[in-house]
């Protein structure tokens, strides 16, 4: 919003100063997070920023930690590079590689269990009739407010009495767990808008239930069903703790591969993941802004 025309000098000053105060706040949260991108091109084996990168020296930049991501655990990395045998080694072979298929196979698994389970959930808890309204979505998002941790120890107790640690199915259920809060929270402030009229419209109409549902219930909601369903991805994808409890090596994501290359062999290499990851989450967080601007559209409001 821009400044009023009548605008005191009190209130041109208050308006500049806090938007330099929020730029300042921005730039203390997302800088830590973007220095690693300068250092992950780093030529050197270190994790600070060397004479030459700091002169601009184009021989103290290199992209071999992005190539260490691909040639990390390959039986023959002397091969052509983007070769068949190349890529075929990489697929079979790569630490990195291997840990980036879990973790996509893990995250997609868990979001898909989420969406549907926290949809559900949140169509449930907007009924005016259901009963202990505020004590069920408590206990639904009570994952969120308990610390991971103990989230995490106690998921394990129970799997390690089931046989489910160890496996896929586990840690896809792990992060099922975790992730459906999110989905029940932006799934409920849809509903929270939702014009309920239209429902016994069509029901007066003669529209049966499942009709009522996926023509009319899923079209309106579904910008906070995408929105939950991407932040129960990325849940999955960043968690590392209930990883640790529940899994080996056949089962390691990407931020247990980063935990264990901190913890092991320290290199670069997790800088260049890092700085893929930091790209993944942008494009995540720019997808949800592009869906809540289009969930205003669809409610007649001025996007914001």
């Amino acid at each position: 919003m821009s400044l009023p025309v009548y605008a005191g000098p009190f209130e041109r000053l208050w308006y500049y100063l806090f938007r330099l105060f929020c730029i300042l706040v921005l730039l203390f949260l997302v800088l830590p997070v973007l220095i690693i991108v300068p250092l992950s091109f780093n030529a050197e084996p270190y994790f600070t920023f060397t004479h030459g990168m700091l002169s601009l020296d184009p021989a103290a930049f290199s992209l071999r930690w992005y190539r260490d991501v691909f040639q990390n655990g390959m039986v023959d990395p002397t091969l052509p590079f983007a070769s068949w045998a190349w890529l075929s080694d990489v697929w079979q072979n790569s630490q990195w590689i291997h840990s980036a298929k879990n973790s996509f196979l893990i995250a997609i698994g868990a979001t898909v269990l989420s969406t549907i389970l926290g949809t559900l959930a949140a169509l449930g808890l907007s009924q005016e009739s259901m009963p202990a309204n505020r004590l069920i979505t408590a206990i639904l998002i009570s994952p969120i407010i308990v610390p991971i941790i103990v989230t995490s120890a106690s998921i394990f107790f129970l799997f390690a009495r089931i046989g489910l640690t160890n496996t896929y199915l586990g840690i896809v259920l792990a992060h099922t767990v975790l992730g459906t809060p999110f989905v029940v929270i932006t799934v409920t402030a849809a509903m929270s808008g939702f014009d309920r009229s239209l429902i016994r419209a069509a029901q007066m109409l003669g529209a049966r239930p499942h009709v009522v549902f996926f023509r009319i219930i899923m079209p309106l909601i579904m910008p906070g069903v995408i929105s939950g369903a991407l932040f129960a991805f990325g849940t999955s994808f960043d968690e590392v703790v209930a990883v640790i409890f529940l899994t080996d090596f056949e089962q390691r994501t990407i931020p247990r591969q980063m935990w264990s290359g901190i913890r092991e062999q320290i290199s670069p290499s997790i800088l260049a993941v890092a700085s893929i990851l930091v790209c993944l989450s942008i494009l995540l967080l720019t997808v949800m802004e592009l869906l809540r601007r289009r969930s205003e559209r669809i409610r007649g409001l001025a996007p914001s």
